[in-house]
């Protein structure tokens, strides 16, 4: 290799970590902003306050993937972009976004007879505001997306949680309950929007040539179709428990998957954010982007297992401490649910180098088939039980990485063996520590003192082990933290 490709390698290789050690950073802040916000929410509000907005979730992710349309991904997969591509997306993304309210806003009616929740119509057409706010910002977000601008984003995201968290509690304790919950929703956008402009240099025109649309909609079509079908695999559990179950299985399910998500976002959150630009920019050579696949996602396994893996472990407690235990029921979803976010960071980086490398067909059938093969085995089994489907729900998920895992190979040459490799020691070293800490701790009368050593105990093992080991994730975190050069 040239010096001046070790040298664009090096530089690569630098901004991927320190994208993904920022993504990290940033999505704990966030997290813990989320975190304190929601103990607060969910101990002025109860299961039946969160059934609402759980109804209207999967309304919420569908128009949300309408919304995008995978023009932001199409954009950073883009070799040169112009100032024409943003601004088609931008009037584009206007016109589809006051389009969507309009049918929406319509169709509210219809959506509360669904679920026999008269409420739901006005709570609706409230909440659904979002979109039209949402649209303003597809554009900024797509330019800080492809430069890999992942510290002004993550600004952009810690301000919104924090303004929107504010504005949810003293709703909430004015009385207002899930329109609290809606408006904070609305808030986070809004202040999102406004901070992703304000670090966006390129500004849109009255003069739009929508030529661009085309070529970029030639690319991100298929990524809408997909984006569709996963925001419904993601929501077909409120969907289901809001036409079959009660609205307070809904608030429990809705309380315990925001909690998973404020876990799994700390992983997930930086793979997505540096995954697919990074990977675009080593399309053209495969055997490195093989190699920088490889690191990442086994810097993504080695903070997701022990992360997930850990949050399971210790969610009776946690839930029962922080939000008291007239939400226990959320806490045994929620144990469930971690174990498969575990898996979600591995597929997220396999998705990722699908769409890296144009294979959107790919990524939108599998993910089609993975959805309604989702559908009917929730359906089949919903007699038995929300923790029955649960645990369907993740163990399919998880066994379908292997399917991922088969169209990765055709594109890098990655085998099951080097893909095993990169993740199973992890998550055996992640597993082994909790069951020790388990062990360890299980005689401890005091939940407050058990969950303090749970946390303490899990980590010091896994870091005293990983460090024992050697392991190359680790020594880049601490050469990150003490402001070293990171190296290969």
């Amino acid at each position: 290799m040239t010096k001046k490709g070790n040298a664009n390698e090096k530089s690569l290789k630098q901004t991927v970590a320190k994208g993904f050690l920022w993504g990290g950073l940033s999505n704990i802040i966030c997290q813990l902003f989320s975190l304190v916000f929601g103990i607060y929410l969910a101990r002025i509000l109860g299961p039946d306050d969160y059934g609402p907005i759980g109804m209207l979730a999967i309304f919420s992710a569908i128009a949300g993937s309408l919304q995008d349309s995978g023009f932001v991904a199409a954009i950073a997969n883009r070799k040169e972009v112009t100032h024409d591509d943003y601004n088609a997306v931008f009037w584009f993304n206007i016109i589809i976004s006051l389009l969507m309210y309009g049918v929406l806003f319509a169709c509210a009616p219809l959506i509360a007879d669904f679920f026999n929740q008269p409420i739901l119509v006005e709570l609706a057409r409230y909440n659904f505001l979002g979109f039209v706010i949402a649209g303003f910002g597809i554009a900024p977000s797509a330019y800080l997306f492809r430069e890999l601008k992942v510290k002004q984003k993550s600004i952009a995201m810690i301000l919104s949680i924090a303004v929107s968290g504010a504005v949810g509690i003293a709703m909430a304790l004015n009385g207002y309950s899930y329109w609290g919950i809606a408006t904070q929703s609305i808030m986070y956008v809004l202040v999102r929007t406004v901070v992703c402009w304000y670090f966006t240099p390129w500004r849109p025109t009255l003069k739009v040539n929508f030529a661009p649309l085309k070529y970029l909609f030639a690319f991100s079509y298929r990524l809408l179709v997909t984006n569709l079908f996963q925001r419904f695999n993601w929501n077909i559990f409120s969907f289901i428990l809001g036409k079959f179950f009660k609205p307070t299985d809904v608030g429990n399910y809705t309380k315990s998957a925001e909690w998973f998500n404020m876990g799994g976002e700390v992983v997930n959150g930086m793979v997505n954010a540096v995954g697919q630009p990074a990977l675009a920019k080593v399309a053209d050579d495969r055997e490195r982007q093989l190699r920088v696949f490889r690191k990442m996602m086994r810097f993504a396994a080695f903070v997701a297992f022990p992360l997930m893996f850990g949050l399971s472990l210790v969610a009776p407690e946690l839930i029962t401490i922080v939000i008291t235990d007239k939400w226990i029921e959320s806490a045994h979803m929620l144990r469930i649910l971690a174990v498969w976010g575990a898996f979600m960071p591995v597929q997220s980086m396999l998705t990722n180098l699908l769409v890296s490398r144009g294979r959107t067909s790919t990524f939108m059938w599998c993910t089609i088939v993975q959805g309604l093969l989702m559908l009917v085995i929730l359906l089949a089994i919903r007699s038995q039980g929300i923790v029955t489907m649960l645990v369907s729900y993740c163990i399919f998920n998880a066994a379908w990485l292997f399917v991922w895992h088969y169209f990765a190979r055709m594109e890098i040459g990655i085998s099951l063996g080097m893909f095993l490799f990169d993740i199973v020691p992890y998550m055996v070293l992640a597993a082994i520590v909790m069951y020790a800490t388990y062990m360890l701790t299980q005689s401890i009368g005091d939940i407050y003192i058990m969950l303090m050593v749970r946390i303490a105990v899990a980590a010091l093992l896994y870091i005293g082990i990983s460090f024992i080991m050697r392991s190359g994730e680790l020594r880049e975190i601490i050469n990150f933290v003490f402001k070293r050069k990171i190296e290969g």
